[in-house]
């Protein structure tokens, strides 16, 4: 859970406790070594297996769980599924690779809170996290190609996902919006971050944070991922203009 740290000048900080679920033992340790360069950010435990994950989980909670999909044991799919059965606290960022398309759809319907390549920049990676602990969502570039590549060509074998078509409830959502919500709509559709749309449209964070805390209200979107198939069904922004933002 988060806690509170002192500074040199003697601050409070907020500490957001972070685990590492990966069966790749130099992986999980470079990316230890990143995480904790922050002074906001602290790894408190690992897990080279999902079943590993859930009993540390219980024992010692963390705000975010970095979690792979492919491990021995329970991958991170199931292990994800028993962290929400389970009612265990903390939000689970899955990290993929290209390659595991019908994962990441499995991961949304689990409940994920974010979904980023392995080959993901630091930087980014550190911006995650902290998005996640505060509660939002984020969508790499990668999966969200091929989520929106998915859902075009409808479900597959046993997905419950459904193809992008309009839904009786989407006019209103769209007639409420404000042009600078559908601006922000699309970035996000784009897999852009807060601070990304920050810098790009030249607002405040607490403005984009408010433009996004509307749009999930006004569509009636969980989180993110909701919000991207909002805007290719409405027509908010097309499939090759997401694709090409996320390219």
């Amino acid at each position: 859970m988060e806690s509170l740290a002192h500074g040199s000048a003697g601050a409070a900080q907020t500490v957001t406790t972070v685990a590492l679920v990966d069966d790749e033992p130099l992986f999980t340790a470079g990316l230890a070594m990143i995480i904790e360069s922050q002074e906001d950010l602290e790894v408190i435990w690992q897990a080279d297996s999902g079943a590993v994950a859930l009993e540390r989980q219980q024992q010692n909670p963390a705000d975010v769980i970095l979690m792979d999909i492919q491990m021995p044991v329970l991958d991170g799919l199931e292990a994800t599924a028993g962290l929400i059965a389970r009612g265990l606290p903390g939000r689970v960022m899955v990290l993929t690779t290209f390659d595991t398309d019908d994962h990441v759809l499995q991961a949304i319907e689990t409940g994920a809170s974010g979904f980023l390549l392995k080959n993901t920049p630091p930087d980014r990676l550190l911006d995650a996290i902290r998005a996640v602990a505060s509660g939002d969502s984020v969508i790499s570039p990668g999966p969200t190609r091929r989520l929106l590549h998915s859902l075009q060509r409808g479900p597959a074998n046993d997905h419950s996902l459904t193809p992008v078509r309009l839904l009786p409830s989407d006019r209103l959502g769209l007639e409420q919006m404000t042009p600078r919500e559908r601006e922000v709509l699309a970035l996000v559709a784009a897999g852009w971050t807060n601070q990304e749309i920050c810098e790009r449209l030249w607002l405040s964070m607490p403005t984009v944070k408010t433009h996004v805390g509307r749009l999930l209200s006004k569509t009636g979107s969980r989180d993110r991922v909701q919000l991207v198939l909002f805007a290719l069904r409405t027509g908010v922004t097309s499939l090759e203009e997401i694709l090409q933002g996320t390219s």
